[in-house]
């Protein structure tokens, strides 16, 4: 939303650009040093000791800075986790269905890396004890991520090679299932080798030509 309108605040009446003014080039550094405070300050104090005016301070801002733009401390987080995700998960599209999903699994569990993953708790945590702050979550971070799984998965399933006793809906249940149940539940590594294993238990091997024989 402030993207949106930050953007739209740069163009004319007719739709061309207009000539950046500071202020707006202040307040994207101003938003990105909140977004990193938030953050580091997470890993430093943790999620119950965070505070906006803890934040703020770490920016070099005044807490009303962030009060104009988030709601609280969650929201903030929730911005930089998104953030975060766009910038260093990628929808591939190799036409190699298999090698795509399991590109981006490992993309989206090396993204869950502290102080992420104690940001994903926090917000998951949050998101339970907070209905409107919940709807705000599933909105902007888990609706996105699993559009973005669902479309490898389609892709996969127009080509035959999704399970066959499998939904869309369902594979990609598996998929996060496993990554929140090792992030709230286990601890147990987000790693390649959970990838690969998805991958492989979502996935089915494609036909063999006729006439082969099959492997063993």
């Amino acid at each position: 939303m402030i993207e949106q309108a930050e953007s739209a605040a740069g163009r004319a009446p007719d739709g061309t650009s207009t000539p950046g003014r500071p202020g707006r080039r202040r307040s994207e550094e101003s938003r990105q040093a909140i977004l990193t405070a938030a953050i580091e300050l997470l890993g430093e104090v943790g999620y119950a000791r965070l505070t906006v005016e803890g934040i703020a301070a770490r920016a070099g801002t005044g807490k009303q800075t962030v009060y104009r733009w988030w709601p609280g401390k969650a929201d903030v987080l929730l911005e930089a986790v998104t953030v975060h995700a766009r910038q260093h998960i990628a929808l591939p599209d190799t036409g190699d269905h298999a090698a795509d999903l399991r590109t981006f699994l490992a993309a989206t569990f090396a993204a869950a890396t502290p102080p992420t993953t104690d940001a994903l708790r926090a917000l998951m945590a949050e998101a339970q004890v907070d209905p409107a702050f919940g709807d705000r979550f599933r909105q902007t971070l888990l609706h996105p991520r699993r559009e973005a799984l669902g479309t490898l998965v389609d892709r996969a399933r127009t080509a035959g090679l999704l399970a066959p006793h499998l939904t869309t809906p369902t594979a990609v249940d598996l998929a996060f299932g496993a990554l929140w149940y090792r992030l709230l539940g286990t601890r147990d590594p987000l790693d390649d080798d959970l990838a690969e294993l998805l991958t492989r238990t979502l996935l089915q091997p494609p036909a063999a030509p006729s006439g082969d024989a099959p492997r063993m």
